[in-house]
């Protein structure tokens, strides 16, 4: 006799998030990507003001392998991917739990377009994979996987369905609010959506355009109005990267949050990091496009709330 039901109803969804990670990592097998496993409790993690790490003892689990890995590329390695699982302290609700899984690969010698062009292929290759072809329905939402993707820039966003420019948005502080409400529900409804080059205050560890400093190489992908995907050319300045993580460092104080070590051999490497780019993929989320999930809920084997 069954009790668990929620436990029991889930059974499909895992088979298919089963298969999916499977074909993932046949996708990068054949790419000859390197796949790696990098420590999940580690000393440093970025100071990102927006993002919680959960302690462990002194040290933290890592709310991304990203720093590792890039350590791996200026330690040589050319093209790298991991699927791992991270946590984010705090992160709970439809889309979030706080242990989730990510996928993160990186590619030395290419920039924030080329990864646009393999995320593409990547989720191209599991929906063939998985039987369900060109088209697929999430939320009642009929999406056409056929390349070419839609991209569009913030700027053309905000200006399209925020009625206001990306300077002005972030001058008076709308920046979050007119894109969680009025910009991230209408993309990659037809077809999954890039938008990229983001204001330079939210580059996090992103290259500036050379020949538009006010903006970042970096991109994220949405897929029935639901985020996928964050990707960006890798910034190789040192010094660039000490005086961000200074700048969040200080940041994260001034809002009474923890403030973490600085992540000092990350930074000692980076003279050696290669022209790059990385992106990180939610396959949780992932998961929820192909299965037709409301939520995240539905397509892990355990929720925090049934341990």
């Amino acid at each position: 006799m069954i009790t668990n039901w929620p436990l029991a109803r889930r059974k499909n969804a895992l088979w298919q998030r089963a298969r999916i990670v499977q074909e993932i990592r046949i996708f990068f097998n054949r790419r000859d990507y390197l796949e790696i496993e990098t420590p999940h409790r580690i000393p440093a993690p970025p100071p990102e003001s927006h993002i919680e790490a959960v302690a462990s003892g002194t040290w933290f689990l890592h709310t991304s392998p990203e720093l590792c890995m890039k350590r791996m590329l200026a330690a040589g390695y050319e093209k790298l991917f991991q699927i791992c699982r991270c946590w984010r302290k705090g992160e709970r609700g439809s889309r979030h739990t706080p242990e989730f899984t990510l996928l993160e690969w990186y590619r030395a010698g290419d920039d924030y377009t080329a990864l646009m062009e393999e995320c593409e292929a990547l989720i191209q290759t599991v929906s063939i994979a998985l039987g369900q072809g060109t088209r697929i329905r999430f939320r009642d939402q009929e999406i056409d996987m056929v390349s070419p993707w839609e991209r569009i820039t913030v700027e053309e966003a905000f200006r399209c369905h925020g009625g206001i420019s990306m300077k002005e948005a972030s001058e008076r502080d709308l920046f979050d609010e007119i894109m969680v409400q009025e910009i991230e529900p209408r993309l990659g409804r037809r077809k999954p959506t890039f938008i990229y080059d983001y204001p330079a205050d939210r580059a996090a560890m992103a290259r500036l355009r050379r020949e538009d400093p006010a903006v970042a190489e970096r991109f994220e992908l949405y897929m029935g109005g639901l985020e996928i995907a964050n990707a960006f050319t890798e910034l190789t300045d040192l010094e660039e990267q000490r005086r961000r993580f200074q700048l969040e460092a200080s940041f994260r104080k001034s809002l009474g949050k923890t403030v973490y070590p600085m992540p000092d051999r990350f930074l000692d490497e980076m003279k050696n990091m290669p022209l790059s780019a990385g992106a990180a993929l939610g396959v949780d989320r992932l998961v929820m496009v192909f299965v037709d999930a409301q939520t995240i809920d539905e397509v892990v084997a355990f929720t925090p709330e049934e341990l």
